[in-house]
């Protein structure tokens, strides 16, 4: 939507987790041995020749360990052929070596190399030889090792990992091996990779059917004879139920299990109480156990229908979320276990119940933190069919692997409870021509013979009702809207009055307006706004801007001309018949009056982040984040803050994904004796405002104002306090308090526990703070941290998107008097201390332990 909306301007203007351990491959020989293999690589930016060769010298090249995002360790650059829909980070060729033994007891074995996710064209090697490729860097792949592996000596793993190709992204990629890897070791009679599939198909308080169905693949010369025995056990680790199967699976062939287990009394799976059980797999053969596989799962039901929306275990249910890209902000795009659990906390407490994973399968990680924490999913494929939004998108890729993409994002994530929607792709121009129900089709009919507990969806800015967009929607479950709700979802539903509709991407100042439409009709299932998080790329599309108020006009005027259908479908018609979108869009913007509408609409370079989150870039929660909590999810709550002055003669321009400014501070020097718009969000029937005990007045707050007053304040120092009041009494209050001048640096880690596995980390805030620790909004001093004990800072940001400091290295500037520092542990145990320095202001530190970590088998 994004680059679309920045095309039409142009147009309408001239028309699984590594954790350490002491435990080697060859001393231990489980039935399925599963090796981290995420330390100890070697990575040199650049494309040697012959670095695949085991003897290739590779002794000067840096030691990194995964996760590993390389352009995240450099600075955005104007000039960066990644542009600004990639946050102006620098991309190339890059390549990874690792070097490993095998044991002794992996000889006649089945041995395969899993990676979590590489972007992107991944080429793997094993001593040597080319064992395939991989394009596309969303999507989870594996290799099988066994052919070439040297058991008289060393092993070379060598990864070339090419995203030179630019641009092919429209947010920021990352490049190299960001998520993990892992080797398997596994009998040649095993449970295939995916292999286990987990369905709930009955469910109620008093029972429900488990129904497990298990691939077993015999890799050996010989028929084989086994026993499946499948366990389900609770969350307490107490047998729930068993089945038990003989198999005969032919030499070099697979066959499938189908397995019911009775679940007495379930413990259901929901956002309030995300409960898990565990099915254990085991291949017995001869009354050896040879293969065991541990599948988490939950227990729920879900019902669909435009009468009663979506049913959660029986009860109504809205979706009130938003969609993220897969970056972890001043990570970039590595996928740190706890980076994504975090994310996940976040958005919690936020008061989300759902997330949209824009534009591609997430992290293994991620979907577990989501189904431990309580977070429904929408899990989608890509961005693109075959028709380009970029250069060298995935559309060059479509053709081939698009059944394998699709297929590896449902195979691996089917049994995550949280996921409840799949979808099928992004904002794709084929639904203009007539190939757009036909790839429609196969698509959907390739998701549904690998998963068919689960509605399909597809998310579209253009006329959803045109034949061919109605053809592919016919074809689906639910129709996904990308800020075309509002207009059109009165008609729509009078011509399909079946259809079910999702906000699969809106506006974020558009909260109140589909909260409405979204209660008031059932077959409108909720709102997944842009964006939750903030993120790299895209840059500064979320951002606001002073200007004249005839420039302020003029922006209006150009949102409220993009936003029109027919212009929207004549520019994915241009797509899908391909057009090349970056030639118009710089043909546009040769136009003077183009190029003005451009400024005052988009923010180019120092700008490299979309900063239309509801938190920043930091996962600060943005006052609009607030706002959406208490108008979605209700309660005796409110919030104040203020909104930005405006100088004399200027407008604050804040259109599209931008809201208006705000920060939730009582600190305006220089603005003295002058009114300040203070506005409260409220769940409450009123609100109250009070400066320095004295009332400045009471109104409503009640959805015909939309759970919000605004209220007219000449600022003096002191204490702003808003009451809310419910039957006459006083039930929340916010305030704000003037800060004195900062005088120190107050450091605040979200964990100060944390394990010394190599992979865990802390996030660490960083504030200047007055005498009273009270904190100063407007502080921008550059901080120096640093650190002792068992760790490393990884990261350093804060939530300003266009402070193009680099992201990795001991200092950064506070922006709204916070930043961030990230702590990773190392393999040994022991207090870490962090310090933070900066002129005129007192030290600030804290302590975080590093506990001993269980000791896991690791490559070596």
């Amino acid at each position: 939507m994004k680059l679309r909306l920045r095309i039409m301007i142009a147009i309408s203007a001239v028309l699984q987790a590594c954790i350490p351990s002491s435990i080697s491959a060859a001393q231990s020989n489980p039935p399925r041995l599963e090796l981290a293999a995420d330390s100890g690589w070697k990575f040199m930016l650049g494309d040697p020749s012959g670095a695949a060769a085991p003897s290739f010298a590779d002794s000067a090249w840096r030691t990194v360990n995964l996760p590993h995002d390389w352009s995240i360790e450099s600075r955005p650059e104007k000039d960066s052929p990644t542009g600004a829909g990639e946050g102006f980070f620098p991309a190339g060729v890059g390549w990874y070596r690792k070097t490993f033994s095998t044991a002794g007891s992996w000889q006649g074995k089945r041995v395969s190399v899993e990676f979590d996710g590489v972007y992107r064209d991944a080429t793997v090697y094993l001593n040597g030889h080319k064992l395939g490729t991989h394009p596309y860097g969303y999507t989870s792949f594996t290799f099988d090792l066994t052919p070439d592996l040297n058991f008289t000596g060393p092993n070379v793993l060598a990864v070339r990992v090419d995203n030179s190709a630019q641009p092919n992204s429209r947010w920021y990629s990352g490049s190299g091996i960001y998520r993990h890897v892992r080797v398997v070791v596994v009998d040649p009679t095993h449970v295939a990779h995916w292999g286990v599939f987990v369905t709930t198909p009955k469910v109620s308080s008093e029972s429900a059917t488990v129904s497990i169905q298990t691939k077993v693949e015999n890799e050996s010369s010989r028929s084989t004879v086994v026993t499946l025995e499948t366990t389900v056990y609770d969350r307490a680790g107490h047998e729930a139920g068993k089945a038990e199967s003989v198999l005969t699976v032919a030499a070099g062939k697979g066959t499938e299990a189908a397995q019911t287990i009775a679940v007495a009394s379930p413990a259901l799976w929901s956002t309030a109480s995300p409960t898990l059980y565990r099915a254990v797999c085991q291949l017995r053969k001869d009354g050896k156990v040879i293969d065991r596989v541990e599948t988490p799962f939950g227990i729920r039901s879900l019902s669909w229908s435009a009468e009663t929306g979506l049913l959660l275990n029986g009860r109504a249910v809205k979706l009130v979320g938003g969609s993220v890209h897969h970056d972890n902000g001043p990570l970039g795009a590595a996928a740190f276990d706890r980076a994504e659990e975090r994310k996940v906390e976040l958005l919690k407490a936020a008061g989300y119940n759902a997330v949209r994973t824009a534009h591609n399968p997430p992290s293994p990680a991620f979907l577990n933190a989501c189904d431990r924490l309580g977070l429904l999913v929408l899990d989608e494929p890509f961005d693109t069919w075959k028709a380009h939004k970029v250069k060298f998108d995935y559309g060059q890729d479509f053709d081939e692997w698009w059944k394998r993409d699709i297929s590896s994002m449902v195979l691996r994530d089917r049994n995550h409870p949280s996921i409840i929607i799949w979808g099928i792709g992004n904002e794709i121009p084929e639904l203009e021509v007539d190939r757009g129900p036909v790839i429609g089709k196969q698509l959907a009919d390739q998701v549904r013979l690998l998963d068919a507990t689960r509605p399909l969806t597809l998310a579209f800015p253009g006329t959803t009702t045109s034949p061919n967009a109605a053809a592919v929607f016919s074809q689906l479950d639910i129709t996904g809207y990308n800020y075309n709700l509002i207009p059109t979802y009165a008609l729509d539903h009078a011509r399909f009055p079946e259809r079910m509709m999702l906000t699969t991407e809106s506006y974020p100042a558009k909260v109140f307006p589909l909260w409405q439409i979204s209660q008031d009709n059932p077959y409108v299932l909720g709102d997944l706004t842009w964006t939750a998080m903030d993120y790299l790329g895209e840059s500064g599309i979320g951002a606001w801007s002073y200007g004249t108020p005839a420039q302020a006009k003029i922006a209006d005027q150009i949102m409220g001309a993009t936003v029109n259908s027919s212009t929207i479908d004549k520019m994915f018609l241009g797509m899908a018949n391909g057009v090349d979108v970056m030639a118009e869009m710089a043909k546009g913007a040769s136009d003077p009056a183009t190029k003005a509408a451009m400024a005052i609409m988009f923010h180019g370079y120092p700008w490299h982040a979309a900063a239309c989150g509801d938190m920043d870039l930091t996962g600060y929660r943005k006052p609009q984040s607030y706002y959406r909590d208490i108008v979605w999810n209700g309660g005796d709550r409110v919030y104040a803050t203020v909104r930005l002055p405006e100088p004399e003669g200027q407008k604050i321009i804040a259109v599209g994904w931008a809201t208006y400014p705000t920060l939730s501070t009582w600190n305006w020097p220089g603005q003295e004796g002058k009114d300040l718009q203070v506005e409260v969000y409220s769940g409450t029937e009123r609100v109250r405002l009070f400066l320095n005990d004295k009332l400045i007045g009471e109104k409503p707050t009640g959805r015909e104002q939309e759970f919000k007053a605004t209220f007219s304040v000449p600022y003096i120092s002191g204490t702003l306090k808003a009451v809310g009041i419910r039957g006459g009494r006083v039930v929340a209050e916010s305030v704000l308090t003037t800060a004195g001048k900062a005088t120190g640096l107050r450091v605040t880690p979200d964990r100060t526990v944390v394990q010394a596995d190599g992979q865990d980390l802390s996030f660490v805030t960083v504030e200047a703070v007055d005498a009273d620790g009270r904190p100063e909004a407007h502080a921008d001093q550059e901080v120096q941290f640093s650190l002792t004990g068992p760790g490393v800072i990884v990261a350093v940001g804060n939530g300003d998107g266009q402070d193009d400091a680099s992201y990795q290295g001991d200092k950064r500037k506070l922006f709204q008097g916070r930043a961030l520092v990230v702590i990773r542990t190392t393999q040994q145990s022991g207090p870490i201390t962090v310090t933070a320095k900066t002129t005129g202001l007192s030290d600030g530190l804290a302590t975080i332990l590093a506990k001993v970590a269980e000791a896991r088998a690791e490559l070596r």
